[in-house]
């Protein structure tokens, strides 16, 4: 194989950024998408310039021509498709967030694993310089001992028809976007001991702002803040005993650098320009052609679903939940 054949499980307007991505890369090709209404498909398909279009999401999945699926149904059918995308011999590049269950996000690594097959989970911000370099900073005690991870992730969803309204596909700020958040403060201060999350609720039932404290090991602490109904913010924040170190837009990565600050000397850190979406697609392939390994397999995906699931719990029950 020497171009990953992916086809897009669905129409979601989030497949732009993969289409994006991929047409900058030698290494991935996007070849269709499917819908579960062909004229949509057909529509769909002119309209990005793919070959190929499908009526069911089956009949892609039943496809030889296909190597490989990205999944960005709605949350709620992330894991059930990436499973059943699996069960028919395609790799997964699987929308952030996986899932919530910790015990379903595994049972979809049993069956990737089970049938050598690739399942990662897109959380493509994992991938820019900019928070590679921010990790290696961190590990050379670049803030000395940290002590507080601070981060949040604010947006504007005007659209009222937007199934990220809807409880019962998984919607949410704290799912959409908070996710995110949870996702640095692992990577910046490993796995929590304990978290407490508050919200805010539409009459639907749905998060519309999360805020979540989170205790890990040798006494850091973490805090965050996400919504949906907000002006637009975000950053990722690492505080430790002699400096504190700043990515400004962690996320979307539409401005890069990152801010070391020690004392009274502030440090701007210039890093390597990048499509995200891009160097995730890449990394995806070069793991299914075995080169290297994905840089975000079982453990993350399970640590993070057991993350957010605790948030939830302590949110609906008003009291600190363990991961």
């Amino acid at each position: 194989m020497t171009v990953l054949r992916l086809a897009l499980l669905s129409t979601a307007q989030i497949n732009d950024a993969i289409i994006s991505g991929a047409a900058g890369s030698e290494l991935v090709s996007i070849v269709g998408a499917a819908s579960r209404d062909l004229a949509r498909a057909e529509a769909y398909v002119r309209e990005k310039g793919l070959e190929r279009s499908w009526a069911s999401y089956d009949a892609l999945l039943a496809d030889p021509g296909v190597d490989a699926v990205y999944v960005a149904l709605p949350n709620s059918l992330h894991v059930e498709w990436s499973i059943r995308a699996l069960e028919a011999g395609k790799h997964v590049l699987c929308e952030k967030p996986m899932g919530r269950d910790p015990r379903e996000v595994a049972r979809a690594f049993d069956v990737a694993e089970g049938a050598g097959l690739v399942l990662m989970e897109a959380f493509m911000y994992r991938h820019h310089p900019q928070i590679k370099r921010a990790r290696r900073l961190l590990d050379e005690g670049a803030v000395g001992e940290l002590r507080l991870v601070r981060t949040a992730f604010c947006a504007t969803l005007g659209r009222p028809d937007d199934v990220r309204w809807t409880r019962e596909m998984g919607g949410g700020a704290l799912l959409d976007v908070g996710c995110y958040c949870v996702s640095g403060m692992r990577l910046f201060a490993g796995e929590p001991e304990a978290v407490f999350g508050e919200q805010t609720l539409t009459p639907g039932g749905v998060d519309v702002r999360f805020a979540g404290t989170l205790r890990f090991a040798d006494g850091v602490l973490g805090h965050f803040s996400c919504s949906l109904d907000t002006a637009p913010s975000q950053g990722l924040e690492a505080v430790g005993s002699e400096g504190s170190l700043l990515v400004s837009h962690p996320f979307t990565a539409d401005v890069e650098g990152i801010e070391l600050r020690r004392g009274e000397t502030v440090e701007e850190i210039e890093v390597e320009h990048a499509d995200r979406h891009r160097v995730q697609l890449e990394n995806f392939a070069r793991a299914i052609r075995g080169d290297e390994p994905p840089l975000l397999g079982r453990d993350d995906a399970v640590a993070q679903a057991r993350t957010l699931d605790a948030f939830l719990r302590s949110a609906e029950t008003g009291v600190p939940a363990s991961p």
